[in-house]
């Protein structure tokens, strides 16, 4: 009888269907046992590669996939993420080292939609605000803003960010794109392409939906907080990273912009920006999550059975669907 192919999951909320479909497909799934308040993204090397001891598959979550890591796991074949963002992995590594790397694509696209459309009107409305000031006794009424034929722009047009414009329909916004992959036939006029300043200029609510590169980090730095109006809104549910947060506290304290809805932060990265992550968090009109936009029950069960099944495909020695892998070294090794 053939061995199973061992699978280890780094991730907390793996659902037990996604389990199930594993074990059926030959594997023994291993559910890692996580230090209290850390992630796997907290895990050292020499701990991971504890962890990850005799693994074929690895559904990982935002640990660092280095080389040094990989070349400790010569068995693991490939390493599949429950999400959608692969800046923490070495992808050149993985393919030297004939190894697959895939993400969840589409998986977790409606969670992170639902969840930026619930930033704008939370800052829109004041909703923080408003239950602050309830909350000290003080019950009048603060007067905020719709999202309702507003205009909104969206930087970065990928799976996420076509959800979040097709949401807007509804609101009937106008809508801005700033996007390399921005394709006037298939967009059927609902949104118009617009330069970055155009954009910043113009728009009451944006979005980013861009991933973070080293063309994109700080992609919004002061300069850029500067181009947009004062009563505009900017929600960063993609990368810590594509703002400059120190430069966002600051316009935000200036009255500079009206407010954030901030679910990824610098300081993810880059523990030397907790305090300035604080301080946003203590601001009145920053609205806040933890990197959870993706982290609905549905979208975790949805990213869940999407990296599992890449798994399963390499395992198999097939491919997993095309939109799922960002890097393949297989057949590159001896070639």
């Amino acid at each position: 009888m053939t061995a199973p192919r061992r699978v280890v999951v780094t991730q907390r909320f793996f659902d037990p269907a996604s389990i199930a479909c594993l074990e059926q497909n030959g594997c023994e799934v291993v559910i890692a046992t996580l230090p209290e308040g850390r992630g796997d993204g907290d895990l050292t090397l020499p701990e991971l590669e504890t962890l990850l001891a005799g693994a074929d598959g690895w559904i990982v979550g935002h640990a660092r996939v280095t080389r040094e890591l990989l070349t400790a796991l010569p068995r693991l074949q490939v390493i599949s993420r429950r999400g959608v963002g692969y800046e923490r992995i070495d992808l050149q590594a993985v393919r030297d080292l004939g190894r697959v790397a895939c993400i969840a694509a589409g998986g977790n696209d409606a969670s992170v939609a639902d969840h930026v459309i619930a930033m704008m009107l939370a800052l829109g409305r004041r909703f923080r605000e408003s239950q602050d000031r309830m909350l000290a006794d003080d019950w009048s009424i603060l007067i905020g803003s719709d999202l309702y034929r507003k205009t909104v722009g969206i930087i970065g047009l990928g799976r996420i960010g076509r959800s979040v414009a097709q949401r807007l329909q509804g609101f009937e916004a106008e809508i801005l794109v700033h996007s390399p992959a921005f394709d006037v036939e298939d967009t059927e006029g609902r949104m118009t392409p617009a330069g970055l300043d155009d954009l910043l200029a113009r728009s009451d609510y944006v979005t980013l939906h861009a991933p973070l590169t080293a063309d994109t980090r700080f992609l919004i730095d002061a300069a850029a907080l500067a181009r947009m109006k004062p009563s505009a809104f900017l929600i960063n549910a993609a990368r810590g990273g594509l703002v400059d947060d120190q430069a966002l506290l600051e316009a935000l304290k200036a009255g500079r912009l009206a407010g954030a809805g901030l679910d990824t932060f610098i300081s993810e990265g880059d523990p030397g920006f907790r305090p300035v992550s604080q301080a946003l968090l203590a601001l009145p009109n920053v609205v806040a999550t933890p990197h959870a936009a993706a982290s609905s029950r549905e979208g975790l069960d949805r990213t869940n059975r999407v990296a599992a099944m890449s798994v399963v495909a390499v395992l198999d020695g097939g491919a997993p669907p095309a939109a799922c892998v960002v890097a393949d070294g297989r057949g590159a090794v001896g070639s």
